[in-house]
C-alpha cells in the first residue's frame, strides 16, 4: 500500500507539493495522545514518522528524491512555516487551521505527555544544548518525564546503540533533532528499531528552548518572515540557504498547492477533533 493510499485521520491539501496535514496544534497533540497510548498497548507497532515542513523542506524535497520520499511514507506532515498556512488559504480547500511549528508544538505536546505520563526522549543538538533543554522543560513543566537525552553528534556506526538507549528509556515520544535532511532520515533508516508512539522531526527546537536561537517577534511568525529575523541574527550561516530555497519555495507553493479530493474522515479523527472542540 503506498503512503498515499492509507487513510489519515483529518482532511489534506497539497501545499508546494506535498500533503500536509489540515490540523491545528491542538488536535496534533490530542492525536500524539492517542497513537502513543495505541502503541504502548499494542506492542511491537511501529513508531509513527511525524515532520513538520516549512518553505526549506518544500523546497529540499522537491529537489531530493530520498527527502521527498521521507514525507510521503510519514505517517503525519503538519505545516511548520506560515508560508504554506497563507498558500493554502489563498489556493485549495480546506484551509490549514494555524501554523503548528514544532517549536512551538514541544511545548503543546509536554503539557499532554505531563497530563498522560507519556515519556520523552531528546536526541539532537550539542551535549550543551540538549542537557539545557532538558533543564528547562522540566523546570516549566513539572512532572514532564524526560526518559533519556543524547546529543546529535554522532557516526551511523552509533544508531543501533542509540535505538537500544531509546528502547532501554522506555520513551513513547522520541523528539530528532539533527536538521533537514539528516533527522527525516534517521527516522526512517531506524524506525523498525524503534519502541515508541511517535518519532518527531525536531529541528532547531532544542537551541530555541536552550536560548542558543532566538524566536522572531510575532508579528513576523505570523505573517511568514520569521525567515528574516533568523537571516538576521545569522547571516554569514543562512543568506545562501534563504537566497536559494525562499524564491524556489514560493515559486513551489504558488503552482503546486491544491485542493486534494476529500475522503470520510475515520471515527477516530472524529473523536480527537470532537474532543478539541470541546476541551
Amino acid at each position: 500500500m503506498t503512503a498515499h493510499a492509507v487513510q489519515k485521520p483529518y482532511p489534506e491539501v497539497m501545499a508546494g507539493g506535498l500533503r500536509i496535514a489540515c490540523v491545528s496544534r491542538a488536535e496534533l497533540a490530542r492525536l500524539m495522545v492517542r497513537e502513543c497510548l495505541e502503541a504502548r498497548a499494542l506492542y511491537g507497532i511501529p513508531p509513527k514518522l511525524v515532520f513538520g515542513v516549512n518553505g526549506q523542506a518544500i523546497s529540499l524535497s522537491a529537489r531530493n528524491r530520498e527527502l521527498r520520499r521521507h514525507h510521503e511514507i510519514a505517517d503525519h506532515v503538519h505545516a511548520d512555516g506560515q508560508p504554506l498556512v497563507l498558500a493554502a488559504r489563498l489556493l485549495a480547500r480546506p484551509r490549514i487551521p494555524e501554523r503548528s511549528p514544532v517549536t512551538d508544538f514541544f511545548h503543546d505536546a509536554a503539557v499532554a505527555a505531563r497530563t498522560h505520563g507519556l515519556r520523552f526522549f531528546l536526541l539532537g543538538a550539542t551535549e550543551e544544548n540538549n542537557a539545557a533543554c532538558a533543564r528547562i522543560m522540566q523546570t516549566i513543566y513539572p512532572g514532564l518525564i524526560i526518559a533519556g537525552r543524547r546529543h546529535g553528534y554522532f557516526a551511523k556506526e552509533d544508531e543501533a546503540d542509540i535505538c537500544a538507549e531509546i528502547n532501554e528509556a522506555r520513551a513513547d515520544i522520541v523528539w530528532v533533532g539533527l536538521g533537514i535532511p539528516l533527522e527525516q532520515a534517521f527516522c526512517v533508516r531506524n524506525r523498525h528499531r524503534i519502541r515508541a508512539g511517535w518519532l518527531v522531526g525536531a529541528g532547531g527546537c532544542f537551541n530555541y528552548v536552550s536560548g542558543n536561537y532566538k524566536r522572531a517577534p510575532r508579528w513576523m511568525q505570523l505573517t511568514g518572515f520569521e525567515w528574516l529575523h533568523r537571516l538576521w541574527c545569522e547571516p554569514q550561516r543562512l543568506f545562501w540557504r534563504y537566497a536559494v530555497t525562499n524564491p524556489h519555495a514560493l515559486f513551489l507553493l504558488l503552482t503546486r498547492t491544491s485542493t486534494i479530493a476529500r475522503r470520510q474522515a475515520d471515527p477516530a479523527v472524529r473523536d480527537v477533533r470532537a474532543a478539541s472542540s470541546t476541551g
